[in-house]
């Protein structure tokens, strides 16, 4: 139950060379697919999981093996996110840049074709900050965590998201 059957170096170095390259996938999948899960997306989420547990561990199953994964992820993803807050270009290589998709009342169909954005996905977002027409938007931009901010045209202050409004709410 305790005795590793694969070296610790190797079940480091497995984790590590999956969590890379998961986070890399993530990252490709674009920003609209990480910041709105679907259950879909969240069966998929969970499925790699399980696919990548063997790859991360080998054949070894014992309980100080998956330990040393966990251990290894938590830091992994401790040293990335304390790394990428102070080194402008990791985080822009790990979370992106915010995606401008309407300006002055204008769609750009190009950065939306880039996000695989629908204009109805838009329009929801639009919806949910209580602006009904595109002309109406001085500013629609798709952030880092998947969520879409709206400027009003008549507005100077822009508009909060959902998410800061639900964290109101609950925090």
């Amino acid at each position: 139950m305790f005795q590793l059957q694969v070296p610790l170096f190797e079940t480091v170095a497995r984790t590590l060379i999956v969590y890379v390259l998961v986070l890399v996938g993530l990252r490709l999948a674009g920003k609209r697919e990480v910041g709105q899960m679907t259950p879909f997306d969240l069966v998929v989420v969970l499925l790699i999981a399980n696919a990548v547990q063997n790859a991360m561990v080998g054949p070894d199953n014992s309980l100080t093996g998956g330990l040393i994964a966990a251990a290894v992820l938590l830091t992994a993803n401790y040293t990335l996110a304390f790394a990428s807050d102070r080194i402008p270009w990791l985080r822009q290589a790990v979370e992106g840049t915010p995606t401008v998709l309407i300006s002055d009342g204008h769609l750009i169909g190009k950065n939306l074709k880039s996000e695989q954005l629908d204009v109805e996905e838009v329009l929801m977002a639009m919806r949910e900050h209580g602006v009904e027409h595109i002309e109406d938007v001085r500013l629609a931009v798709l952030e880092t965590d998947g969520s879409i901010s709206i400027v009003p045209a008549s507005s100077d202050d822009s508009t909060r998201t959902k998410r800061r409004i639900r964290q109101r709410e609950h925090g």
